[in-house]
C-alpha cells in the first residue's frame, strides 16, 4: 500500500465507498445528503454509486436516529448524518437512554452497530448554537463508544472501525479540519478503536490532545523546541474505549503532562484524563498536570470573543512551560 495525500473529506469519502462497497448492509441516513454530496462533501459520488443506500430525512434528529436505531436492531449498519454536534442534543433519549442500553438490557441478545456522525467545534464563527464540543456528555454514558479523529488517515481507519463495531459508535470530526491534507493509505486500512498514537517522540513533556487539540500541540511545537522543550505528541484519537496503556507509557518516560481540548474546561474529557493519570501514575509525575481548553461560556459569535474563549497555541506553550518550569 502506498500513501496519498487527500483531505479528511475526500479519506471520509473513500473509507464511505470501501465499507459500503463490502458490506451491502451499511447505508446513510439524514438530512439534505443527495442534493449537496453533505455538508462538507464528505458523501461525494454515494448517491450516484449506491442509488437508495443514501437516503434523505426530514429535519428531524429524533426521527434520524430512531430509524438508524430500528435499522440497526434489524442487521443493518446505518451511518446518521447529523450535519453539526449540536443537534445530537435533539435525539438524546434515543442516543443514551435506547441506543446505549438496548443490548445491556436484552442481555446481549441483540447489538446495535450504528455510527452517528457529528461534525463539531467551533473557529467558524457559526455562534453557540453550530460550535460546540460536546464529546465529554457521551463519554459519560456507559454503552456508547466515542472516536475523535484528527488527521485524514485516522479519519478513514476509524470511521471504518466504527462502522463494523457491534456497539454504537460517536464520531467527533472538527469541521475546521475537513480541509486539511495529510498522508492516507490505500485498501483496507483500519486502525482499531482504542489505539491511540504517539505523533511525535520527546522526552521532556507529554501533550495529550485530540481533534483539534491536536493541531494546537502541533503548531507549538515549534516555539517548544526553541525552549529547548522535548515534548512527546500524543493523539488519543478514541476517547472510550481510551488507551491507557499508550498515556502510562509516555508518562512514565517524560513525568509531565498537558491535557489539550477545545470542550470547555469544566468537565471537560480532561477532567476525567487528569483524574485517572492521578488514580494510576502520580508516583510518576514531577509536576502537576495541566489542562488546556475552552473558557466556560457559549461560544460567541463575535469573531474577537469567539477567539478570547477558545483554547490557543500560547496556551500550550504556557502550560508546557509551567510544568517544565521554564
Amino acid at each position: 500500500m502506498s500513501d496519498r495525500i487527500m483531505t479528511c473529506s475526500a479519506a471520509l469519502a473513500e473509507a464511505l465507498h470501501e465499507e459500503m462497497a463490502r458490506d451491502e448492509t451499511v447505508f446513510i441516513l439524514g438530512e439534505d445528503l443527495t442534493a449537496h454530496a453533505g455538508v462538507f462533501g464528505q458523501f461525494k459520488g454515494i448517491a450516484e454509486n449506491f442509488p437508495g443506500r443514501i437516503i434523505d430525512t426530514p429535519i428531524s434528529e429524533t426521527g434520524i436516529v430512531g430509524i438508524g436505531l430500528g435499522a440497526a436492531l434489524t442487521g443493518l449498519r446505518p451511518i446518521v448524518d447529523l450535519h453539526f454536534s449540536d443537534f445530537v442534543t435533539c435525539a438524546m433519549d434515543e442516543l443514551t437512554n435506547q441506543a446505549a442500553k438496548i443490548r445491556y438490557m436484552l442481555g446481549g441478545q441483540v447489538s446495535v452497530p450504528m455510527v452517528i456522525w457529528c461534525p463539531d467545534g467551533a473557529g467558524l464563527r457559526a455562534a453557540a448554537q453550530h460550535s460546540q464540543s460536546l464529546e465529554a456528555w457521551f463519554v459519560h454514558t456507559p454503552g456508547l463508544k466515542v472516536v475523535v479523529p484528527s488527521e485524514p488517515a485516522d479519519v478513514k481507519g476509524l470511521i471504518k472501525s466504527a462502522i463494523r463495531d457491534d456497539d454504537p459508535v460517536m464520531v467527533f470530526q472538527h469541521k475546521k479540519f475537513f480541509a486539511k491534507e495529510g498522508p492516507v493509505p490505500e485498501g483496507n486500512f483500519t486502525i482499531p478503536l482504542g489505539q491511540a498514537a504517539v505523533k511525535r517522540e520527546g522526552q521532556d513533556i507529554t501533550l495529550l490532545s485530540y481533534g483539534s487539540g491536536f493541531y494546537l500541540c502541533q503548531e507549538a511545537l515549534g516555539e517548544l523546541d526553541k525552549l529547548d522543550i522535548d515534548a512527546e505528541v500524543i493523539d488519543l484519537r478514541t476517547l472510550k474505549p481510551l488507551d491507557m496503556a499508550l498515556v502510562a507509557e509516555s508518562i512514565k518516560k517524560t513525568h509531565r503532562a498537558v491535557i489539550v481540548h477545545e470542550a470547555c474546561l469544566t468537565g471537560g474529557f480532561g477532567a476525567e484524563l487528569t483524574a485517572r493519570i492521578q488514580d494510576e501514575l502520580f508516583d510518576y509525575l514531577d509536576a502537576p498536570i495541566k489542562r488546556v481548553a475552552a473558557k466556560d461560556f457559549p461560544i460567541p459569535f463575535s469573531p474577537p470573543l469567539e477567539d478570547y474563549v477558545l483554547p490557543k497555541v500560547a496556551d500550550v506553550i504556557g502550560a508546557a512551560r509551567a510544568v517544565t518550569y521554564r
